[in-house]
């Protein structure tokens, strides 16, 4: 009995270092990026949102622009030295309630915001995707309410703009 254990402590052992060896060493990084593209021009977000939020499109554009200098799989530069082309348009932001405690007061709300992006290969003049990114950060509102709801803006935006540089560069 206590040889079957052992065995079975074995197996189960050498089964996690051969899950730890095929799955830690994996990376994405520049695995679906066309060769021919090197670097990549990411102009300032249209904001069509209609929702005035002052620094919405500004923080948008400098946390995607900083995630692709992070990145280095595509250099940031100038449209007119740019392989390809990263366009994007703020085109909602809502702002609803997501919890409702005792007497209808609202304790959690979402900001949910989506971004419509158009990646372009300008070097063989065609659209690599045209696509629909949402997401959402959450706050609460009972106290420090305008804070909460500035950190859920960017929570929302650093979440979206995460999910463009991996459609970029992993094509996910």
């Amino acid at each position: 009995m206590i040889s079957t254990i052992k065995s079975f402590l074995n197996l189960l052992f050498v089964s996690a270092i051969l899950v730890n060896l095929c799955c830690c060493s994996y990376s994405f990084t520049g695995a679906s990026v066309p060769e021919h593209l090197k670097s990549i021009a990411i102009p300032g977000p249209d904001d069509r949102s209609g929702s005035s939020e002052p620094e919405l499109r500004e923080a948008f554009e400098n946390d995607l622009i900083q995630k692709f200098i992070d990145d280095n799989t595509l250099s940031v530069t100038e449209k007119v030295n740019a392989d390809c082309l990263l366009e994007s348009t703020i085109t909602s932001l809502s702002d609803s309630p997501t919890v409702i405690a005792g007497g209808e007061n609202v304790t959690v709300r979402r900001i949910n915001i989506t971004v419509r992006v158009v990646y372009k290969d300008l070097i063989k003049r065609k659209t690599i995707f045209d696509q629909n990114f949402t997401d959402y950060g959450d706050y609460e509102t009972e106290v420090n309410f305008i804070e909460n709801r500035k950190a859920a803006i960017l929570d929302a935006v650093d979440k979206i703009t995460e999910d463009i540089l991996l459609a970029v560069v992993s094509n996910w």
